[in-house]
């Protein structure tokens, strides 16, 4: 469901409880009707309300009310999807529980799609700023027909502006606590009668929320972004249109998020750093071959450099000097490493599709090919590692798809799609590992659409989703664990989506059960650094639980009460578990099994099981207006690999602000009350010699109270 913050532009939805309060307001005059939001991420641009399936839209009224300068500062606002960090940004992203949560050696097979101006960034989280988005798309369950292996779980798509048909921009600056600042700006006009442009450029700074007590500092997890966007849009005929888009991000943020207390102040004598350089370029051309046939081709390329390293001790040399590290009469010793993972990461992707030009009640057909080439370089400089561990991985996927939208009747529309892909790769690396995995992997989607009038759409819908099976390079994992196979996804799915009252009201519901077979999920084992005891390694490995299975509801709401007042609510429902999984988390290395823990009807991890966000926007008068919501998240556990979780939270945000035709200026805050929030955690490691390396849980914290005044001017 589209995200109603204003009465200007409608885009959130409200709950009950408002709905209640909004009841007892004084009638004013008839509400304007709500803008529908339009999704671009299926074959053809669809309206909202029209798409059988469970989708969320934000668009740009609700980024600028947020003031969300990255995605994760914004992806909450959408039911049953959630992001992990363990970086600077929220990096990996989850949807109805399923997801990465993190990258170290081995490539990444990830279960979420994140397309920007349909470049593939997948697994690139720390590259979605924000600037000049005028939508997020964010489609829950496998997208097994229109994007295959990438989206197992389901696609966040990014929609940057249009040029316009005006010369025209637009200035921002914020200043906020926590030194921090940004800097906008907006360009796009006409170049010739036949070509438009727009360019956006952004800085964004600030010392972040971490203090380091050895150094003392209060940077050591800055924020230092920069984002630069183009766009030109030629149409040299009616039925021609080419969109060229270019992107360059620049991030150079710094990384010290764990603590041996558990606190937001460190020890490390190395802070890490979290970097990304991405240039980026698409072209996008539709092409109207007749009056019932559309061509429609996508070329993308992205270049991306990443840095990623922290201090692996946490603390700094002399740890135990000052502290005394004597446990149980027996001295302890600390130990001092650094760990940087260095990437560079090229992907090309090349999508070629014809799409019929359907009427209501004709048949609709969409045929097309698809081919992508992932090539990643790693070289990866660990203090305990003899020399440096280099590694190169090349993947190419090629897939022919095809969908049949067949009307059974007036209102009722039978549509099949079905998508055939094969992936090859190959991995080698100064280990002397080397794999040549190949799958071939069948997705699709039957859904059953009945329009019960033209306001009110039911759907059901079932599909299959995938994606690629993989291996462990690390030699200390047994040989009948390197290995993984492809997992699949089966989604059953019942929604409704309709307008009342004029179109003012909105609602969005969907019930879904999801069966996973061969469930992709990470263990580790216990590796001594030396010698039979810690301080130890960790490495990590992926491996096939039997299945999994989840169950939930995802329902948005949003009412344009009167002329002067928005309420809005999201709310989602998420139960889910393994079935028949044994884990063998945190076996020593030189041992076969290890103890095996049984995970079998265990939650997923960060599959929190409600999430649900409330509030509302009103104008005192034309230009004054405020907005509150609450956010709220259920505990999730972090890993498949241990008990630790993290807390249940309620976040208020709130914005005051004053408005013309021309500009804007508001005071702005999330998570007003200060409340603790996790976003990554550790729950059987040892890091501190103080407590001889015992197991406990360790957690890197989220955005604390942040606040600030925005100011916008366009021309």
């Amino acid at each position: 469901m589209s995200h109603a913050y204003s009465p200007r532009l409608p885009h959130k939805t409200f709950a009950l409880s408002a709905l209640c309060l909004a009841l007892t307001t004084n009638a004013q005059a008839a509400p304007q009707a709500i803008e529908e939001m339009v999704v671009t991420a299926d074959f053809r641009a669809t309206e909202l309300t029209q798409l059988a399936a469970s989708a969320t839209v934000i668009n740009a009224d609700a980024i600028n009310e947020r003031s969300a300068q990255h995605l994760a500062e914004i992806l909450n606002t959408a039911p049953n999807v959630n992001f992990s960090a363990g970086a600077s940004r929220g990096r990996f992203f989850q949807i109805r529980g399923i997801g990465e949560r993190s990258q170290f050696v081995e490539p990444v097979n990830p279960s979420v799609g994140l397309l920007v101006d349909g470049i593939d960034l997948t697994g690139l989280g720390g590259a979605a700023t924000t600037l000049d988005i005028s939508q997020i798309e964010i489609l829950r369950g496998p997208q097994g027909t229109v994007y295959g292996a990438n989206a197992l779980a389901g696609l966040i798509n990014m929609v940057s502006a249009a040029p316009s048909d005006e010369f025209s921009g637009e200035a921002t600056a914020t200043v906020g606590n926590y030194n921090s600042y940004n800097t906008a700006l907006t360009l796009s006009g006409p170049m010739t009668d036949t070509l438009g442009w727009r360019l956006a450029l952004e800085q964004n700074t600030s010392d972040g929320y971490q203090e380091n007590a050895y150094l003392n500092t209060d940077d050591n997890a800055n924020i230092d972004e920069q984002t630069a966007r183009g766009k030109l849009r030629w149409q040299p005929a009616d039925k021609i249109t080419l969109d060229v888009t270019g992107l360059y991000v620049n991030v150079d943020n710094g990384y010290d998020g764990f603590s041996l207390d558990n606190t937001r102040s460190t020890l490390s004598d190395n802070p890490g750093h979290d970097r990304i350089e991405t240039l980026t370029g698409s072209a996008r051309l539709q092409l109207e071959l007749s009056d019932s046939i559309n061509f429609v081709g996508l070329v993308s390329h992205a270049q991306s450099d990443t840095e990623y390293g922290y201090d692996e001790d946490w603390a700094y040399p002399d740890l135990c000097q000052d502290f005394n590290c004597v446990v149980e009469g027996e001295q302890q010793y600390g130990y001092n490493s650094t760990d940087n993972y260095l990437r560079d990461i090229d992907n090309t992707t090349v999508d070629l599709r014809l799409v019929s030009s359907t009427q209501a009640g004709e048949l609709g057909w969409v045929a097309g090919v698809y081919y992508r080439d992932q090539n990643e370089a790693l070289i990866r400089e660990q203090t305990y590692l003899e020399g440096t561990f280099t590694s190169h991985f090349d993947a190419e996927s090629s897939a022919v798809y095809g969908q049949l939208d067949i009307p059974l009747a007036d209102t009722l529309t039978l549509v099949t799609g079905l998508r055939y892909e094969e992936r090859t790769a190959s991995y080698h690396d100064s280990d002397s590992a080397s794999f040549e995995p190949s799958d071939d992997m069948l997705g699709g989607k039957i859904a059953l659409e009945y329009q019960a009038s033209d306001s009110t759409l039911l759907y059901t819908l079932v599909s299959r989703g995938y994606k690629a099976g993989g291996f462990n390079s690390n030699n200390s994992i047994a040989v009948e664990n390197r290995e993984y196979q492809p997992e699949f996804l089966w989604n059953y799915e019942a929604g409704a989506k309709f307008n009342a009252l004029n179109n003012t009201l909105n609602t969005n519901l969907a019930l879904f059960y999801q069966d996973r077979d061969d469930v992709q999920t990470k263990q580790s084992l216990v590796t001594p650094l030396a010698g039979d005891s810690c301080p130890c390694d960790f490495p990590d490995y992926t491996t096939n639980a039997t299945a999994g299975s989840a169950y939930g509801l995802e329902a948005e709401i949003n009412w344009q009460a009167n002329d002067s007042l928005v309420l809005f609510t999201s709310l989602g429902l998420l139960r889910s578990e393994f079935d028949e999984f044994a884990s063998y988390a945190h076996a020593k290395a030189d041992e076969d099994t290890g103890t095996p823990y049984d995970l079998s009807g265990h939650d997923l991890p960060h599959a929190p099981r409600y999430q649900f966000t409330v509030g509302g926007e009103y104008f005192f008068t034309e230009q004054l207006f405020a907005r509150v919501e609450v956010e709220g998240k259920d505990s999730f556990y972090f890993s498949s690999r241990h008990e630790a979780q993290s807390d249940a939270y309620e976040l208020v945000n709130a914005r005051l602000g004053y408005t013309t035709r021309r500009w804007e200026v508001a005071l702005w805050g999330r998570n007003l009350t200060d409340e603790d929030t996790l976003v990554r955690g550790f729950g059987s490691f040892g890091n501190d010699p103080r407590k001889a390396y015992a197991t406990e849980p360790y957690t890197q914290y989220g955005e604390p109270r942040v606040y600030g005044v925005s100011a916008k001017v366009q021309f």
